[in-house]
């Protein structure tokens, strides 16, 4: 466990607002401190909001949590004005037992000094937080420095220069089938089964050019950046693990969102090719079972801390196009019980249901018979402001990275939910559609094949 003093939250906040600036180009001219933070929202999304921040005053990275994952938000007074990364394993670890830690179980950083760009409105605010005012003041001018250090991003060349996968297209189809025949035997009803692949960025290249080469491709819902020390994640999610609303308007803890993604299909060649693509999704009755049992999962988990009576769905099997995939996704929601707060919501819900399976626990298993630990991929990727508000996103999409003798590895996952009537080809190559556009941002091409 590393630590660097208390992880309570910063009496002192001031704030000022400003005309627009490109986060990604601010992103960039601090991309290289110690900390550097990029939560990018995709601007054609309603109410969209992007961040960005570095220097943290305070860090905690706990290698392996020995007790309840998110005690530690609790312990400091950390409920407000952090931003976290959770990891898979330490979530699934009650199923599955001990495993290799491939990355720390829990991160939690407390930046003093922040930049919020409110896309629907144009509008930047640059906030600065402290113990005092003086402290505050000069959070304030630091972010605001930031600002002016901002440097058109570029286009760089594709980072990438070997690939490996962790096991091979047979591996895969044979992994499916092996659940096919579990849910047959009456052992779950689903898991989310997953593939890897490793390689290493070339020489004088950093993660940060994988999100600059995401970007490009269109936005993303989720996009992070996240540098900590030798570690670095780079994610491209679509996906809402979680949102808390503290209004103070509404019955108990806030309001709670989650909208689980089940079902995928390629963007099509042509417009009319892309509308059947997209029409085949809305009636698939696979994907529709698919994506009704983690429905029900997500509900059964927002009930254990939402009051009764409140927790419904109030979208379902909505199709959302995305640059290289359309996916079907449903909107769960709730009331959170008086007196709990985020860690309480986190540690009933998490790992996301849309990346473990149903049962849960025993997904969890069968999953880590298959495969080799998750680390931060499947895991969540989580801000708390001020306010007490938290979004969380399911880090699907996304790739972890680690310093090694000044070279850059990495490692991303893809994975498909696979039922009773799934067909290991066809869930190989769901796989193979959502690491493409991870592929394109690293090397330049899809991994043909793999």
């Amino acid at each position: 466990m590393t630590t660097s003093g208390g992880l309570d939250s910063l009496p002192v906040e001031v704030r000022r607002k400003m005309g627009w600036r490109d986060p990604l180009s601010v992103a960039a001219g601090l991309a290289m401190q110690e900390g550097a933070l990029c939560l990018l929202s995709d601007p054609a999304l309603p109410g969209s909001r992007s961040h960005v921040a570095a220097r943290p005053d305070r860090l905690r990275v706990i290698e392996k949590v020995e007790g309840p994952l998110f005690a530690a938000l609790r312990a400091d007074g950390l409920e407000r004005g952090v931003v976290g990364l959770a990891a898979y394993d330490a979530g699934a670890r009650p199923a599955t037992g001990d495993r290799p830690v491939v990355w720390p179980d829990l991160i939690l950083a407390r930046y003093p000094a922040m930049i919020t760009f409110h896309h629907d409105t144009g509008q930047v605010e640059i906030i600065g937080r402290g113990m005092d005012q003086a402290d505050a003041d000069e959070a304030l001018r630091r972010a605001g420095q930031w600002i002016e250090d901002a440097v058109a991003p570029g286009s760089p060349p594709p980072p990438g220069r070997s690939v490996n996968l962790e096991a091979s297209p047979d591996d895969y189809r044979q992994a499916v089938a092996s659940v096919v025949e579990r849910i047959a035997a009456g052992e779950l009803f689903q898991a989310n089964v997953a593939r890897g692949w490793q390689g290493q960025l070339n020489a004088g290249t950093d993660p940060f050019d994988v999100l600059i080469r995401l970007a490009a491709q269109g936005g993303a819902a989720f996009g992070a950046f996240w540098r900590i020390g030798d570690l670095c994640l780079v994610s491209n999610s679509p996906e809402l693990f979680l949102t808390l609303r503290c209004d103070a308007d509404e019955p108990g803890g806030g309001r709670v969102e989650t909208r689980p993604i089940k079902g995928t299909r390629p963007r099509g060649p042509d417009r009319a090719g892309d509308d059947l693509q997209a029409s085949e999704l809305s009636a698939s009755p696979k994907d529709r079972a698919e994506n009704l049992m983690i429905v029900d999962l997500m509900r059964n988990d927002l009930s254990r801390v939402c009051l009764p009576g409140t927790v419904k769905v109030t979208g379902l099997f909505e199709v959302e196009r995305l640059p290289t995939v359309h996916h079907l996704v449903s909107t769960v929601i709730g009331q959170l019980q008086p007196g709990l707060g985020p860690a309480d919501l986190l540690e009933a819900t998490f790992p996301p249901g849309s990346i473990t399976g149903a049962p849960k626990h025993q997904a969890m298993k069968v999953i880590a018979s298959l495969e080799a630990p998750r680390g931060a991929w499947c895991g969540s990727l989580f801000l708390l402001d001020q306010s007490g508000d938290l979004t969380a996103s399911v880090l699907i999409r996304s790739v972890a990275f680690r310093r090694v003798d000044g070279r850059w590895s990495w490692r991303a996952q893809a994975g498909a939910g696979i039922v009773a009537d799934s067909m290991p080809e066809a869930e190989l190559e769901e796989t193979r559609v959502k690491f493409k556009a991870l592929s394109c941002a690293i090397y330049g091409h899809e991994t043909d094949g793999l």
